[in-house]
């Protein structure tokens, strides 16, 4: 549950810290709640700093603690709400900045909408984190698999990979990126310093989450490897390309380091060292190498299948 926390974590550092950062440009009370377009509720710095945060947390680890007997509850709540509450947070510190008071505090209609669809965004992306994390089948024989298939015998072969340090570092960057996303919406910093930030810790999360995990998966149509917590991108060979299959020990000074690498064996998805399912494809000089357990077998069933189709 370590992502759960991190978030959790990275939320309240941004409720808390947004109207700290900029207290020397609000007003001693802050416009927390509008009527159409004119203020109508505030509350003092320290009240808009605390009590979003508070409520935040006391909800997100109820719901960390529930998800440990319900898989797959915390990202279809917490990134949704965390969007929203960081957007609301940011949305108040920025319509307060500069104004003598908090009457004269206003809300651009825009700010909703962005909010609503960020929400809505990260709704979608904790739902596909679900359904992908719960689906995909595993051959439940513990024999391994023939090199002739019975006619009418279907058989998958399922693997899956991950790389907790890359993990973490995709969720920090990610975080950091956030993080400079509410201080660029809340004006709390020149936009010219942080634009470059938020670019950099965007790129960053994004590639650290595609390598971080991989997934294979061999069945008639061939070798299907994705990557990341969505299974994508994914690479694919048909069964009647691939001209060889084999298990291979690799270890990241082998192939050059961790992630996606390219060396003198070939391409490599390198996870963690130890057993890799290698495949040569035809019209290829090169190997494909993918760090996951129980490659030999995987392997098997892909020679099978290459030579049925073959």
């Amino acid at each position: 549950m370590w992502p759960a926390w991190l978030w959790t974590a990275g939320i309240t550092a941004v409720l808390a810290g947004s109207p700290l950062l900029a207290r020397e440009r609000l007003p001693d009370r802050l416009a927390t709640h509008w009527n159409s377009s004119t203020p109508d509720g505030s509350m003092p710095l320290w009240a808009a700093s605390a009590v979003p945060a508070l409520v935040w947390l006391a909800m997100a680890v109820a719901v960390i603690l529930t998800a440990r007997r319900t898989p797959g509850l915390w990202p279809a709540v917490l990134l949704p709400t965390g969007v929203v509450l960081g957007g609301a947070q940011a949305a108040i510190v920025r319509s307060n900045l500069d104004v003598a008071d908090w009457h004269q505090a206003r809300m651009p209609g825009w700010w909703v909408a962005a909010v609503l669809i960020g929400a809505t965004l990260a709704g979608v992306a904790g739902w596909l984190l679900v359904t992908r994390r719960h689906t995909g089948g595993r051959d439940g024989g513990d024999g391994t698999p023939a090199l002739e298939i019975p006619e009418g015998r279907r058989m998958v072969w399922f693997s899956r990979a991950a790389n907790p340090w890359l993990q973490l570092l995709a969720a920090l960057t990610g975080l950091g990126a956030v993080a400079t996303l509410a201080a660029l919406a809340g004006g709390v910093a020149e936009p010219d310093a942080l634009w470059g930030l938020f670019a950099g810790l965007a790129v960053a999360s994004l590639a650290g989450g595609l390598c971080s995990s991989v997934q294979a998966r061999v069945s008639e149509r061939g070798l299907e490897v994705s990557f990341g917590p969505f299974n994508w991108p994914r690479r694919r060979w048909p069964a009647a390309d691939i001209v060889t299959a084999r298990a291979e020990r690799r270890s990241p000074s082998q192939v050059g380091g961790w992630g996606y690498r390219f060396s003198g064996l070939g391409t490599t998805v390198m996870l963690r060292a130890g057993e890799c399912l290698v495949v040569r494809a035809r019209g290829r000089r090169s190997d494909f190498a993918v760090s996951v357990d129980d490659a030999e077998r995987g392997a098997a069933l892909l020679n099978a299948l290459a030579g049925r189709t073959g």
